[in-house]
């Protein structure tokens, strides 16, 4: 395992390293913990009081001090902020800066994005080629639409913003600083500050329809 020793010298701990790939450019601070099954890949530099939890890799990434990395996330050429907590089973492609104190949760990707300070997107999401502000919420299973099968185009998305769970927003658009998105909401247009914006069908309910098809389809003559 190259890289060891510098790292238990700096005060580092490496739990069960013969379990680990650290290759020999990779800093690790103080008071930092590695979990077994853990590779830390290329120049990356990992700060003091961090603990990255097992079967996490992580190539060519810049942590701050007290970075909290769950398991089995797979971060690359990215720069993760002070106090900032990710995963478990997050993606961080190429390109990404996430802020001081922010969230990424469960199955969440992100790809050249930032994320402000203190953003969270806890659940299910893909944010691609998006600059979310400070203090916002990204809903669960809530992405940005950022390709047409041709270009790539961005998603602006303010200080405070909620995005509601399930919602669509498509690049390129700007969401104004403290808007609320409705879940389930599909966006193709800019957003004022403070705005609500919501983009779905309206809910039609037909009572008894349920009740008078298992009906219909009881007084059917079975086939044969």
């Amino acid at each position: 395992m190259a890289g060891a020793k510098p790292a238990a010298l700096s005060g580092a701990k490496i739990v069960r390293p013969e379990t680990c790939v650290i290759d020999p450019e990779v800093t690790i601070g103080r008071d930092t913990v590695i979990e077994p099954y853990v590779q830390l890949l290329g120049r990356t530099q990992i700060g003091s009081g961090c603990r990255i939890r097992s079967f996490s890799v992580i190539e060519n990434c810049v942590l701050g001090d007290q970075v909290l990395v769950r398991q089995s996330c797979v971060l690359e050429d990215s720069r993760i902020a002070a106090g900032a907590e990710i995963g478990p089973f997050a993606h961080l492609r190429p390109g990404c800066e996430i802020g001081e104190q922010a969230h990424l949760g469960n199955f969440v990707e992100l790809k050249k994005t930032r994320m402000g300070k203190g953003a969270k997107a806890n659940h299910l999401a893909y944010l691609g080629d998006a600059e979310i502000g400070e203090g916002a919420n990204i809903g669960a299973g809530a992405i940005t639409c950022n390709y047409d099968g041709v270009n790539k185009y961005r998603t602006l998305i303010g200080k405070g913003v909620f995005v509601g769970s399930d919602s669509n927003l498509v690049a390129p658009i700007t969401i104004g600083d403290g808007a609320y998105i409705g879940a389930g909401s599909c966006i193709t247009k800019d957003v004022p500050a403070d705005a609500l914006a919501v983009g779905r069908a309206r809910q039609v309910t037909k009572e008894g329809w349920a009740a008078l098809r298992r009906a219909r389809l009881a007084a059917k003559p079975s086939a044969k």
